[in-house]
């Protein structure tokens, strides 16, 4: 089954198409009967919201999983008129539409974690996530697991990943890795699209995962070796070494990196040409990573990794207090205003977390 989906929702029908879909992937996750409920009110909630008052309202909902717990994470983007009063609208009671629950606020009580950033005349996203611990026997092929080891550094992420509007199969991957003194991110785009795309990207996930103990040049070229038997791809890798304040980047073709802070922004350098093709060369480049320490007015360093189906053109300026919030939703802002349509995409942005919301 389909763990990521899309959905416009323009129509009562897709409405019912949505509460469908995350019945069947909350089944799949083994969630139990309360939590399955949560999920179908919250949805229908939300899509209801998108149908009655927003313009090009769309859903994306997916599952999530770390070696704890699995989730499900439900994702409303829209272009609307958004909300001036977003204490008021987040009241429980607040409903402006008549819905089958109590307005945003149901939607918040209701919620593992929930995020929304609303701006007056640009329009409102909201991110709706529902954990449950894994159970001890549970090993499903539907998850695509974020690994750690005990006390690692954890990272808040947000991921978005789908393929191109006429598309089944995104050629997109991504993958991450938490260890004890390191966090290391993958974003591949197998050359063109479809099956054969995701081959190539899927493959260059593997090799990360059987590599990790490397840095990132040496992984880039073991997956370079992996993917001469595939039609190749583009390939960036990032490393970040938290307690040096430091991170590692290494990448080939035309996968995105920026560092940002709410100060500073600073993009990282990837060399032309296709991992398992034509490659001039390897290199990795280390940059400043920031880590907020008491007395200092910096902020923490947000890493953004993008493939080409998001325009590069974009810029956090223009949304005020959004690098400061959960990842997932500057994810999920970035893709609203950002995706081109015509090719998969894999949006990823990650922070170092200062708490656990699992």
């Amino acid at each position: 089954m389909k763990t990521c989906i899309v959905l416009p929702i323009t129509e009562d029908s897709q409405v019912g198409e949505a509460r469908r879909f995350v019945a069947t992937l909350s089944r799949a996750l083994e969630f139990n009967d309360n939590d399955r409920g949560k999920v179908a009110i919250v949805v229908t909630e939300v899509a209801n919201n998108l149908l009655k008052h927003a313009q090009k309202g769309q859903l994306i909902l997916q599952s999530l999983a770390t070696p704890e717990a699995v989730g499900i994470e439900i994702i409303a983007l829209d272009s609307g008129p958004g909300m001036r009063d977003l204490n008021q609208c987040l009241q429980d009671g607040f409903s402006t539409g008549g819905t089958t629950g109590n307005g945003l606020g149901a939607i918040q009580r209701l919620s593992t974690f929930f995020e929304i950033y609303s701006q007056p005349q640009v329009g409102t996203v909201l991110v709706s996530r529902f954990w449950v611990q894994r159970l001890p026997h549970s090993n499903s092929p539907i998850l695509t697991t974020l690994r750690s080891t005990p006390r690692s550094h954890q990272l808040e992420l947000g991921a978005i990943n789908l393929p191109k509007l006429s598309g089944d199969v995104s050629g997109d991957a991504w993958a991450v890795e938490n260890h004890l003194d390191r966090c290391l991110v993958l974003v591949a785009d197998g050359l063109g699209s479809g099956a054969l795309a995701a081959e190539a990207s899927q493959e260059a996930v593997r090799v990360f995962q059987a590599n990790v103990a490397q840095h990132p040049q040496a992984i880039l070229e073991q997956i370079h070796a992996a993917l001469r038997k595939t039609r190749g791809a583009v390939v960036a890798i990032a490393e970040i070494l938290p307690t040096q304040q430091t991170l590692r980047y290494a990448g080939v073709g035309n996968i995105s990196g920026v560092i940002l802070t709410d100060r500073t922004s600073r993009s990282l350098v990837s060399f032309n040409g296709i991992v398992g093709g034509s490659v001039r060369k390897f290199t990795e480049f280390s940059y400043d990573w920031s880590v907020r320490s008491v007395g200092t007015s910096q902020g923490d360093s947000l890493l953004v990794m993008h493939s080409d189906g998001l325009a590069t053109h974009w810029s956090l300026d223009r949304y005020p207090g959004l690098i400061n919030r959960h990842p997932a939703l500057i994810t999920a802002v970035l893709y609203r205003d950002f995706v081109r349509s015509r090719d998969d995409v894999t949006v990823l942005v990650a922070k170092l977390r200062q708490e656990e919301h699992v």
